[in-house]
């Protein structure tokens, strides 16, 4: 579970630093290439934490 928090903050963490790279961004491709990867990251995230949440099925 610990890799999983780790993996977790670590996405949070790149999505953060995307938005700001996004953000002091002068230059338009810049600016949407580094919104996409703070969008990616964030959905990367998202579905890593819906996956702690989620209990394993057995058979």
């Amino acid at each position: 579970m610990k890799d999983y928090l780790a993996s977790l903050e670590r996405l949070r963490t790149d999505a953060a630093e995307a938005a700001l790279i996004r953000d002091l961004a002068a230059d338009p491709a810049k600016r949407e290439l580094f919104d996409r990867l703070s969008q990616h990251f964030t959905q990367l995230a998202d579905e890593v934490e819906q996956a702690m949440k989620t209990p394993l099925k057995t058979t």
